[in-house]
This record gives structure tokens, C-alpha cells and sequence, in this order.
């Protein structure tokens, strides 16, 4: 399964802004994005003024660093976002938000969606009852996300569960921590997914040039 395995802390200085890759880490001064905000490499402090391909180009490599994918399979979900009825853009927001990984990492059951990822990988997850451990499996509302009994007493879980317990959760998920469980309630409106920092209109524009 194809994964992006470099240094994450410079895909958050190549889009200068946090992208929140690592978690807690991400919320201290020891984030080295406090210390070095510009872009990496020998021309990184350069002033550069983007064209309106650079902006969208931008957007699009942003979004899919948040999410954890890469092109072919993002570009997939444009174009069944395009093909559905509706706003494209909610459509496409609505692909990524229901990938079970992006799930499991908005109920809190990890502190960042690669942590997200690696626990499904390994089976850590059961979806309505049943074991699934394909990070891009897509929700349909009303189903129920659990932590396998077996793996309850899994450190990271436990220490997700607690950095997350008293904040505040997204109103399109639903969760119960004291059963190691969380529903996927409906999918989300657009506007409502205010931790985007894109305007992904932009990525429609980029795709459909």
C-alpha cells in the first residue's frame, strides 16, 4: 500500500502553515515548524509571488498531506466527486471525511491520521462488528466504529483516549469512550469541516482545467 514515508514536519513548512501530522507534538514549542516556517531547501526564504496555477497547485498538495493520500487515489475521488450529484466540493470533502482512518483519528482514538492509519493497517478496529483494516474503507452513515476487546489495553489507544476525552468532537461523529466505540453519524457539510484551511474550490479549479 503506497505511503508517503518522509519527514512530515517539512510538508507543513512546503505549505507554510501546521498541517497537525504528529499530533501532540504539534500543539508545543517543540514543533520545528515555531522555529523554521519557511519552505526547506536552498531557496526556502525566497519571497515568491504565487500565479493562480501556483495557488491551486498549493490547495490541492495541502489537502491530500492532511488526509495521507496521494495523487492517483485523490484524483479518483475528484472525479466520482464531479460525477455525483450536488457541490462537487462538498462531495470530495465528503470522500476524504469518511475514510475510515480519517474516522478513527476525528473520534479520537488516535492523536493524528497517520497514527490512524497504522492502527487499522494492523486490525486494531472493528467496523459494525466486523474486523476491517483497510485505512481508505468509506463510511456510510450510521455505522458503528469500535476498538477491538483485544485491543483496549493498547498504549497508544489509551493515550489518544485521554489527550482527546475532553475535547470538543465534530457534529457529524458521535462518541462513547467509556465502550471504546463512535458512530459515524451523517456526512459532513462543507462549512462545517472549519479545520480545512483550504478553499477547495480551488482544487476543482486545478482538476477541471
Amino acid at each position: 500500500m503506497a505511503r508517503y514515508t518522509g519527514p512530515v514536519c517539512r510538508l507543513c513548512r512546503r505549505e507554510g502553515m501546521k498541517l497537525y501530522l504528529k499530533g501532540e507534538k504539534c500543539y508545543t514549542d517543540k514543533c520545528p515548524f515555531e522555529k523554521r516556517s519557511y519552505p526547506p531547501g536552498q531557496h526556502g526564504r525566497a519571497r515568491r509571488k504565487l500565479t493562480q496555477y501556483a495557488i491551486q497547485l498549493r490547495s490541492k498538495q495541502t489537502m491530500k498531506r492532511i488526509y495521507g493520500i496521494l495523487e492517483k487515489q485523490f484524483r479518483n475521488y475528484f472525479v466520482k466527486a464531479q460525477k455525483m450529484a450536488g457541490d462537487t466540493r462538498e462531495n470530495l470533502v465528503r470522500f476524504v471525511e469518511s475514510r475510515l482512518d480519517n474516522v478513527v483519528y476525528r473520534m479520537g482514538f488516535a492523536v493524528n491520521r497517520r497514527q490512524a492509519r497504522q492502527l487499522v493497517n494492523h486490525g486494531h478496529f472493528l467496523v459494525n462488528g466486523k474486523k476491517v483494516d483497510i485505512p481508505s474503507y468509506l463510511l456510510k452513515p450510521g455505522d458503528v466504529v469500535e476498538v477491538r476487546e483485544r485491543s483496549r489495553d493498547i498504549q497508544p489507544i489509551k493515550d489518544a483516549i485521554e489527550f482527546n476525552r475532553d475535547k470538543n468532537r465534530v457534529p457529524w461523529i458521535e462518541v462513547d469512550y467509556d465502550n471504546y466505540k463512535g458512530t459515524y453519524l451523517r456526512h459532513p457539510k462543507l462549512e462545517e469541516v472549519t479545520d480545512l484551511p483550504v478553499d477547495v474550490q480551488t482544487i476543482v479549479e486545478f482538476y477541471s482545467r
